[in-house]
């Protein structure tokens, strides 16, 4: 159940930094909590009720060898229980209001298995070490839409405001370089779908080997991230390309796209806020990706406390390379049968759309894991004020890099019947291959255009 006292010590705590100013960093007492009360990363250390204490990150399995497709670390556990549309009222306290509505919407075949919670996250020594030094110096800059004196990490591990947690999310530690082969799916209403194939890969600027400050071209660059089209016939070969600023205000997010029917490269501008996700079939925005994605500055982010909640959570059985796309992808939303969900604590905040902005979504309200500071599920609302969109991220610990990520990321659509999934990769023969080498120059227009030739 909700434990609130650490609902209510966390609220004031945040209330208490909130009244400071939110451009400013921690003081060095509050930093010095980092690895004692608190964890490395900024969540509370000690366990409460079904919460156990955080002893540190999962370690891999005994005989997992890297390069393989990842294993559940806890394969005899069995449900503890199962929360239905007939006993929902009984948990409604640790769901959210996106949860709920799923169980109104889909009452015979959505559910919700609790599990044992396993606080498996953490990052590398390295990452540690640039959150605790980020407590104490990192601060927002520009109206919150950049940072000072942020290089990795977590920037605001101890949080005063919702945008400092938002921003959290989006520059959390992805394994520096990753690449992977993932698929997407939006099923029709009755199930059908067409499976659309990518090659991603990312590179925050740091990792590149060839990394300079000085002689970086553009120094507010957050990281580079190439998305390659692999099928259906009729989109393969297209290739996108982003620069990922830091302050997107100050200098939007550079995109450009290869189409290979037409053999040429072009801008892309839409790639930001609202803009339609790559062969999303309309069910995704462009900031719909990892959950949240790009400039925040759109909306008023309001911190509301931590709460627990039943969260897809150590979802390794959504990775097995036994089941095929057709066991996961069912009418209206994934098979549940196999996800795990957990009670653990989590963030609340809430966006509202800032007045004379525009986006589709007039409020989202997130709930980000105080373990890894991604998001684990965002409610959607339109302009009605009505729920729209639920998203829920099944999430997992890559183990043998630390590297606490996705393993499927799913949004329903309440008006439509319909859902995009992303991350599928049961029926690929390779997993992520994560510490690859990148150069600037990998991720150029020329580049792009050279690669779209061959």
């Amino acid at each position: 159940m909700l434990n609130k006292k650490n609902l209510f010590v966390t609220s004031a705590l945040a209330l208490t930094f909130a009244a400071s100013s939110a451009l400013a960093a921690v003081s060095a007492d509050q930093a010095a909590r980092l690895g004692k009360d608190l964890t490395p990363l900024g969540a509370e250390k000690a366990g409460a009720g079904a919460i156990p204490a955080w002893t540190g990150p999962l370690a891999a399995p005994a005989g997992f060898k890297a390069g393989q497709k990842y294993v559940d670390p806890f394969p005899a556990e069995k449900a503890k229980f199962v929360i239905t549309a007939e006993n929902v009222e009984q948990y409604k306290a640790n769901l959210t209001d996106g949860q709920l509505a799923m169980f109104k919407k889909y009452p015979k075949t959505y559910r919700i298995p609790v599990f044992e919670t396993h606080r498996t996250a953490g990052y590398p020594e390295e990452i540690n070490k640039a959150t605790a030094e980020n407590a104490a110096k990192t601060k927002l800059i520009s109206g919150g839409n950049g940072m000072a004196n942020y290089e990795q990490g977590i920037p605001f591990p101890i949080p005063a405001d919702g945008l400092e947690v938002v921003w959290n999310h989006i520059v959390r530690y992805r394994g520096g370089s990753v690449s992977r082969v993932v698929g997407q799916v939006t099923p029709t209403p009755d199930g059908a779908y067409s499976l659309v194939k990518f090659q991603d890969e990312f590179t925050f600027k740091n990792k590149l080997a060839d990394y300079n400050p000085a002689t970086m071209k553009d120094n507010n660059i957050l990281f580079y991230f190439k998305q390659d089209v692999i099928s259906p016939a009729r989109l393969a070969g297209n290739v996108l390309l982003v620069h990922e600023t830091l302050d997107q205000v100050k200098e939007p997010r550079k995109a450009w796209i290869y189409n290979a029917g037409q053999r040429r490269v072009r801008r892309a501008p839409q790639v930001a806020y609202d803009g339609p996700g790559t062969a999303s079939d309309g069910m995704r925005t462009s900031d719909n990706f990892d959950m949240y994605n790009g400039s925040p500055d759109r909306y008023n982010w309001k911190l509301i406390g931590k709460k627990e909640i039943y969260v897809p959570y150590n979802s390794y059985r959504l990775k097995n390379d036994k089941l095929k796309y057709d066991d996961i992808v069912k009418a209206g939303h994934i098979n549940q049968d196999y996800t795990r969900y957990e009670l653990h604590r989590v963030w609340q905040i809430e966006g509202t759309l800032k007045d004379g902005q525009r986006h589709i979504y007039a409020k989202r309200t997130m709930y980000i894991d105080e373990d890894s500071w991604q998001a684990v599920e965002i409610d959607h609302y339109d302009g009605r004020g009505q729920l729209w969109r639920v998203a829920e991220a099944h999430s997992m610990f890559f183990y043998d890099v630390k590297v606490p990520w996705y393993a499927l990321e799913t949004l329903y659509d309440l008006q439509s019947g319909r859902y995009l999934a992303l991350g599928l990769d049961n029926e690929e023969p390779v997993s992520y291959n994560f510490g690859f080498e990148r150069r600037e120059a990998d991720y150029t227009p020329n580049a792009l255009r050279r690669d779209g030739v061959r």
